[in-house]
């Protein structure tokens, strides 16, 4: 084999172990530069509370990838969480029934999601706009439902969820985790999982090949809008409370700076639920590794959307370079 051959191969292998690293790198750095700054960064303790703030932004954005993947945007999670979550802990005041709370929480969050999907689908309207309005819609339902106050519920049946731990491992970590796995399965292991790739990297292309290009936009729809409630369940069971006006606000954005951060293209087609994780954990990191450093609230919006423009950036810089 000749010289430029064998560069060619080491060329192909860097780039493949670059794609397979992602933003991984960025979330060391991160994790190594708080603990030199605050020296107490990497803790049992610390480490914990870390990954309690990633969870459910983590399921969020679990849900904004299967979305994202097909080209779309769901910009109603914030608000179908903080409906979710009101009908759950109403739900939980009822003497005897309280654990159903669970179920209606999850089935909002999926009404939510397949009236999105309905209408993006069947009417062909722009995900944009149609979530836009939906979150609006949903977060006056949040407030109606609670009489625009916020309703407690100090004996939730369910505040394990966001209050224990399995093996000295918060719960609300164990289902973040467990919904990552699913979502990689249904992602890469099924037929179902092709069909969303192939809608998000040419949607014409896939309708012609025999896809059922409706069917599958009510599905991530539908997955996003459960997952949503699913995060209504745990924010429920971590403040032992809901509030349809403040609960949930600005989620969908860290939710898709999560997705996006992770090497999702925002146009559909690429991405992988791995990385997905990676950047709910960057911006979770963040948000801790800041506060402990001492950095006043106002600094920390501002260095948040720097550090995400620039690591996003660097990541396509680098994925670009590594084409040429």
């Amino acid at each position: 084999m000749t010289k430029s051959g064998t560069d060619e191969i080491k060329r192909a292998n860097l780039r493949a172990t670059m794609t397979a690293l992602g933003m991984l790198p960025v979330l060391v750095l991160l994790i190594l530069g708080f603990h030199l700054l605050s020296g107490r960064f990497i803790s049992v303790n610390n480490l914990t509370i870390v990954l309690q703030q990633a969870s459910i932004n983590t399921v969020l954005a679990a849900g904004m990838t299967f979305v994202i993947l097909t080209g779309g945007i769901d910009l109603s999670v914030g608000s179908t969480l903080a409906a979710a979550a009101m009908v759950g802990v109403i739900v939980s005041l009822v003497p005897d029934i309280g654990m159903l709370g669970i179920p209606a929480a999850l089935g909002v969050g999926l009404i939510c999601g397949l009236a999105n999907g309905a209408i993006i689908s069947g009417l062909r309207l722009p995900p944009f706009i149609v979530t836009l309005g939906s979150l609006t819609a949903i977060r006056g339902v949040a407030r109606l439902l609670g009489n625009d106050t916020t309703v407690f519920n100090p004996d939730l049946p369910f505040d394990f969820i966001g209050n224990g731990s399995l093996l000295g491992i918060p719960w609300l970590a164990v289902i973040a985790l467990l919904t990552i796995v699913v979502s990689w399965f249904v992602l890469k292991r099924t037929v179902l999982g092709t069909w969303i790739y192939a809608i998000g990297g040419n949607p014409e292309a896939a309708r012609l090949t025999g896809i059922k290009v409706p069917r599958v936009l009510l599905f991530v729809y539908a997955v996003s809008g459960l997952l949503a409630g699913l995060g209504g369940v745990m924010s429920a069971a971590r403040l032992y409370a809901a509030n349809g006006l403040q609960l949930g606000q600005a989620y969908e954005l860290d939710a898709i700076a999560a997705v996006i951060l992770g090497g999702t293209s925002f146009v559909g087609g690429v991405g992988s639920i791995w990385g997905t994780l990676v950047g709910a954990l960057i911006i979770a990191v963040l948000s801790n590794g800041l506060i402990l450093v001492g950095v006043s609230d106002i600094w920390q919006y501002i260095i948040k959307g720097l550090v995400i423009i620039v690591a996003v950036a660097l990541d396509r810089f680098r994925l670009q370079g590594g084409r040429t």
